[in-house]
């Protein structure tokens, strides 16, 4: 029997496997994760002498947990990779004589080949087979860690608590050498573990688990690649708890761990033997609570490879038909929820960059004073409704033309879009503000507003051709696609006029509307508020101020609850009928 040493002196005995596994053809590892982040792991090297460094390793955060991009990990090192026929190849470059390490996807056993001649090779089993992702193989963290340290004879961890890795590779190991792990022998076969004989082959390698419900029952699809080996299934004890166990078998144990939410089947949980016999079991949650099971049976598909649990129960037909019908109209239910839902609000500052809006006779830019003003509306929104995503159309002075304002709302997923702007007036004394939406002007005033904040589209390079189909019959058009918000953008006009009105205001109260541009495009309630007017001294000196500006934007937020408070209470109330 081979003999190994762990860190903590605990002797435990070794195995071996088939140095011919790394011959097979490799297949593309079908992840799992349906959802990762790209992300990086701060790896510190130790070297010796106070001597090191700390770099970058490459990584996939996934729903079940971080994935270590073995090549980067390498380099990191200062270790050489390549990939040759399938496998990945990673060899020492600077102790001497040094060795390399072999991996290949789907597989759970790496091989360590010494350069030394009269060194023997070793296998190290892994505890989840590495996946290959966009080409690039890739382990759970600690997998990544103890396979460097086995190979490499030296300490690599990882903290939870900090998130960094931290390899000492100068000297020998703290604890006892773990450089004999998985040694072989020429003409090796079989090794006796706890008196048994275990064959050297990993046999197959279980690569998928599904679940496929029926009226009376499920079946539970085990596929499978490699040579066929021998399975058994024990049936479910008093919790509704059953195994299928494989002998000789391995799988990657986070990629095939599932959890169900209703249904017969509750979870599939691998679990390796601990003293490595082979033996590989599925423990199978079935609950027998809600379901009367009648039978557990187990047969092996020879010509797909599959292994196929029966799980027969009573059938209920009628309250099959019912639950069925009862998840239907809660999935409808919450997508209804999900979709009206005041989650997302888009704040558009008026104008930007070399388009400096209206300027008042004190020099006050209509550009300055809308940013201004979204800024601290954003804010307020952020602190106040922590669920609600803020979306700027620009956040700092530049120029973003009419129609992209409106799809930046649309793309983002927006349920409100507000935009934000300063009027201006030949006549001095004029003075108020207004809050417009989307229609047909129906005074000349409207008009005037609407045709001087549509005349931003001339400051773009391309605007005759971009414009040339936004016509008198493409606002009534447009007017008659907002009709489905008309409702909500009128009642979120009211509110937000009614509480940034000024007291003796010239231009007279109420929500208007008129042809602007920068609300044909977004598919939501939408409104334009227009603060004041710079043209008016007083208000220019109101608007110019910064304390004002904040009070303006707190007022135009006053108008957002009022009209979230009831819109919401309307949802509930149509939902409940």
């Amino acid at each position: 029997m081979i003999r190994f040493v762990f860190r903590t002196g605990v002797r435990i005995a070794a195995f071996l496997v088939m140095i011919a596994a790394f011959c097979a053809p490799a297949a593309e590892a079908a992840s799992s994760f349906t959802r990762f982040e790209e992300t990086t792991v701060p790896l510190r090297v130790t070297s010796g002498n106070e001597q090191g460094y700390t770099i970058k390793v490459l990584a996939r955060r996934t729903d079940s947990g971080l994935l270590i991009d073995l090549e980067s990990f390498a380099r990191a090192l200062r270790l050489s990779s390549r990939q040759e026929s399938g496998v990945l190849l990673l060899e020492e470059t600077e102790a001497a004589p040094g060795s390399s390490c072999q991996i290949r996807s789907d597989n759970n056993f790496a091989l360590i080949v010494p350069k030394d001649a009269q060194r023997t090779k070793r296998v190290i089993q892994l505890q989840a087979a590495p996946m290959l992702l966009d080409g690039k193989l890739f382990l759970p963290v600690l997998q990544a860690c103890r396979l460097f340290t086995l190979w490499l004879d030296k300490d690599v961890v990882y903290d939870y608590s900090s998130g960094i890795m931290t390899a000492w590779l100068s000297g020998t190991r703290l604890g006892d050498s773990v450089g004999y792990v998985g040694v072989t022998k020429p003409g090796d076969e079989v090794v006796s573990v706890d008196g048994k004989k275990i064959p050297l082959e990993p046999g197959t390698v279980i690569k998928g688990v599904n679940v496929e419900n029926k009226a009376n029952g499920a079946v539970i699809v085990f596929t499978a690649s490699g040579k066929a080996v021998r399975a058994e299934l024990k049936k479910p004890d008093e919790a509704g708890r059953a195994y299928l166990v494989f002998q000789g078998a391995s799988c990657n144990v986070d990629a095939l761990t599932k959890l169900f939410s209703g249904g017969l089947v509750k979870s599939i949980t691998p679990v390796p033997s601990p003293a490595a016999t082979g033996e590989l079991r599925f423990a199978l949650g079935l609950d027998n609570m809600g379901y009367r099971i009648k039978t557990v049976d187990f047969q092996r598909d020879e010509k797909n490879n599959r292994y196929l649990v029966y799980v027969m129960s009573e059938a209920d037909v009628e309250g099959i038909r019912q639950k069925e019908k009862d998840l239907q109209i809660a999935k409808v239910l919450s997508s209804d929820v999900e979709k009206w839902k005041l989650n997302v609000i888009v704040l558009d500052a008026g104008h930007g960059g070399h388009d400096p809006g209206a300027i008042g006779g004190r020099g006050t830019r209509e550009k300055d004073v809308a940013l201004n003003i979204v800024r601290d509306l954003g804010n307020i929104i952020e602190k106040k409704w922590p669920d609600v995503r803020v979306v700027f159309t620009r956040k700092d002075d530049r120029f973003i033309p009419l129609h992209e304002r409106g799809r930046i709302a649309n793309r983002n997923g927006g349920k409100l879009f507000v935009s934000v702007h300063c009027n201006a007036t030949k006549r001095k004394t004029v003075k108020g503000s207004e809050v417009y939406i989307l229609g047909p002007h129906k005074t000349k005033d409207a008009l005037d507003v609407a045709m001087f904040e549509n005349s931003v589209i001339t400051k773009e390079a391309d605007y005759k051709e971009r414009y040339k189909g936004f016509t008198a019959e493409y606002l009534i058009m447009s007017s008659m696609a907002q009709s489905a918000f008309a409702k909500q953008s009128a009642d979120l006009a009211i509110e937000v006029q009614n509480r940034i009105d000024r007291p003796n205001s010239t231009n007279g109260r109420g929500v208007r509307q008129a042809g602007f541009m920068v609300l044909w495009t977004p598919s939501m309630p939408s409104i334009l508020v227009e603060t004041g007017y710079l043209s008016n001294s007083e208000e220019e000196r109101i608007l110019r101020d910064r304390q004002e500006q904040t009070k303006i934007a707190y007022r135009i937020f006053s108008g957002l609850e009022s009209y979230r408070k009831d819109y919401e209470r309307a949802r509930l109330a149509t939902m409940d009928r």
